[in-house]
């Protein structure tokens, strides 16, 4: 970790835009150890091994047939960053105003924001299912990366198998990919809900409905995957989850700030409302109802519907 080198790399931010990225790509790997890419004997194959029973378990599970990404990476936190910059880059890229010249004091500050929150974000992702929204090629393939210095850090922090926690940590990226796979609209619908929300905040507008939209249907996609993992992991999770979700609360106000800032409590409360409603919806019928979600667009819960399950199944199994 060098803090000299990423200062002097935040410091030396230019171009036109609202953020040097490649500044903040470079600034943010130099505050951040990029930790080990040692594996030990078999682990290679190890991680395979999850990716792979987790694949079968999730289709057995849910009945739905799929495929992994053709690119599954084991990561170094470097590694992360390089490959989420870019995404950062097609999202926050339409908010920029569209003007020839950026303020140079401006761009220094927004540079250094985002190189602390690549940093933070970089130190702490587990594992990832990439489903490449807004990419520019309309075939890019959707990936699936794991970070590995940050699971065994995690493992060890928590006081858990490794083995098992790596396991746990892959089962719950391919329910993901379940998910994009049994719903080959759901790229499209989640693209277009961003890109008009992003669009109207460009222009100084907040479209509360589209947000709405979009909240409901990441809720369905954290909740349905935390369903599927009920169902498919071979193995009892609840102490995984309760430990994972312990470590997160008792961070210090700083990381609690990043977290806000990053969404992360959302996702967390997604996860939540997401649990409860698909909960509710196989306690009253079956898996088989809940996976009518994936059927089309309008088969998604609404936002109100989310939290009264009884008024989605009334009006899909009309």
């Amino acid at each position: 970790m060098n803090l000299y080198r990423s200062v002097r790399a935040v410091a030396g931010a230019s171009g036109s835009d609202a953020i040097d990225w490649e500044s903040a790509a470079d600034a943010a790997k130099a505050a951040t150890d990029p930790g080990s890419l040692a594996l030990e004997p078999g682990e290679r194959r190890a991680y395979a091994s999850d990716v792979r029973e987790a694949r079968t378990a999730v289709r057995t599970a849910s009945r739905v047939e799929f495929d992994v990404p053709n690119t599954v990476e084991i990561q170094n936190r470097h590694h992360w960053i390089d490959a989420n910059v870019e995404t950062f880059e097609r999202v926050m890229g339409a908010l920029e105003p569209h003007t020839d010249e950026f303020p140079g004091i401006a761009r220094t500050i927004n540079t250094g924001t985002m190189t602390v929150l690549l940093a933070f974000l970089g130190r702490n992702v587990l594992g990832q299912y990439d489903p490449l929204l807004l990419a520019d090629a309309p075939n890019d393939d959707h990936a699936l990366y794991f970070v590995r210095p940050n699971i065994l850090n995690a493992a060890e922090q928590l006081d858990v198998d490794a083995d098992r926690f790596r396991r746990w940590i892959a089962f719950h990226e391919v329910t993901h990919a379940a998910e994009f796979g049994a719903a080959p609209w759901l790229s499209t619908h989640l693209e277009e809900r961003m890109e008009a929300g992003i669009a109207n905040l460009s222009e100084g507008r907040f479209d509360r409905r589209t947000f709405r939209d979009l909240d409901a249907a990441m809720t369905v996609v954290e909740g349905y995957a935390e369903l599927l993992m009920d169902h498919a992991f071979d193995d009892e999770y609840a102490d995984l989850r309760r430990k994972l979700d312990a470590r997160r609360q008792g961070r210090g106000p700083l990381q609690q700030l990043f977290r806000r800032l990053l969404g992360l409590g959302l996702k967390q409360r997604q996860y939540e409302r997401g649990k409860r409603f698909f909960e509710t919806v196989v306690d009253a019928r079956d898996l088989e109802t809940a996976a009518l979600v994936w059927e089309g667009p309008e088969y998604l819960p609404s936002h109100d519907e989310l939290d009264s399950p009884g008024l989605w199944i009334r009006r899909v199994e009309r």
